[in-house]
């Protein structure tokens, strides 16, 4: 039986928790304050903390600091627990070596999700096993996007209607996803309800990665743009191929393109003239439905979700999609757009082409 130490301060709070983790099957060791806790830490020796970080006296940073101090507890699990949720917050706990963060109230199955997964991986610690067929044919596939290849998984998948919501912007990130097939749009809105899409996911692609290393929420909504089938994976398979180097590294490089692309996106909304962002746009697009081997043209996407794309009002879309027909740039059948003319497009677009062009295109190489 895992030995948990809930160091709180809140005595109805201390009670509540306590119960729901002897109700579901761990030994509990209670502290109402920093140093009882600290004291029970080096007595009982727990397998896991669970700790409040606004106390009197001794607080929850410095109940960490001493116990990592401690070299016989340097590496024991460590979630913190707080009504606090400013990022900086969340970057002090993670910066001294917290494993987790809680944020005040959380729920019964966050709580024992996070329990678990920081169980699991403090076992692959101490016994060395060898990685799992799946474990290791996450690791290629995740390697292989890294590096800008088609990832290939090999799972059971789950099947997203059209329309249907991946997650919502503030729910808390516990999965790793992969499109297997289908296409997916991650959104942000203003006050006034106005849509931006901020990226497309299509086959071949995981998302949801940063939203797993930041901790905290989701800062967008997801949604499926047709039928998908989506591979899930838990977090702790996440979290247990950021222990291999490889990864660590390459994930490293991608975080940093992605804050440069993110930047670029900003100064090109801001500043790109409309046909610039709208032929973006339908280059963005073009690159997300083709397939190797296959030079796709045709775009059948809504209006709405163009617009989304480019940044702009839906109106101001359709106005220029009809610039752009009547210059033989694209046709238009109904809702789907056929590109004519790539090359002319670029030209068009390349005062103003959108980070996220760019990156596909270095991606392609």
């Amino acid at each position: 039986m895992k030995k948990i130490l809930l160091i709180e301060d809140n005595d109805d709070l201390r009670e509540n928790t306590a119960e729901i983790l002897a109700l579901s099957g761990y030994e509990v060791l209670t502290a109402a304050d920093g140093k009882q806790g600290v004291e029970m830490a080096l007595a009982g020796r727990p397998d896991l903390v669970l700790c409040d970080i606004m106390m009197p006296g001794v607080d929850g940073y410095a109940v960490l600091h001493m116990l990592h101090s401690n070299e016989a507890l340097k590496k024991l699990p460590f979630i913190f627990l707080s009504a606090k949720s400013e990022r900086s917050d969340f970057r002090r706990g993670m910066e001294l070596g917290a494993d987790d963060y809680l944020t005040k109230p959380f729920s019964t199955t966050e709580l024992l999700t996070a329990i678990e997964t920081r169980l699991a991986l403090s076992d692959q610690d101490v016994v060395d096993t060898p990685a799992s067929a799946d474990e290791a044919a996450l690791r290629v596939s995740f390697l292989a996007f890294l590096h800008g290849e088609m990832a290939v998984q090999d799972r059971a998948a789950e099947v997203y209607r059209k329309n249907q919501v991946v997650y919502n912007e503030g729910n808390r990130p516990q999965s790793l996803f992969f499109v297997q097939k289908g296409k997916v749009k991650a959104s942000r809105e203003n006050d006034q309800g106005k849509e931006l899409v901020v990226e497309l996911y299509g086959e071949g692609e995981f998302f949801g990665y940063i939203a797993l290393m930041e901790g905290g929420q989701y800062k967008e909504k997801a949604v499926s743009l047709e039928e998908s089938e989506l591979v899930v994976i838990p977090k702790a398979e996440f979290e247990a191929l950021l222990r291999h180097s490889d990864v660590a590294t390459s994930l490293l490089a991608q975080l940093a393109r992605t804050v440069s692309i993110k930047e670029q996106q900003l100064l090109s909304i801001a500043y790109s003239s409309l046909r610039e962002k709208v032929a973006a746009a339908l280059l963005l697009l073009h690159q997300k439905t083709a397939r190797p081997g296959v030079e796709a043209t045709s775009l059948s996407f809504s209006r709405e979700v163009m617009a989304a794309i480019a940044g702009t009002a839906t109106e101001s879309l359709t106005r220029t999609l009809s610039d752009f027909k009547s210059e033989h740039l694209i046709d238009i059948h109904v809702s789907t757009v056929r590109i004519l003319d790539i090359e002319k497009l670029e030209s068009v677009a390349r005062g103003g082409v959108m980070p996220s062009q760019h990156f596909l295109k270095d991606r392609s190489r």
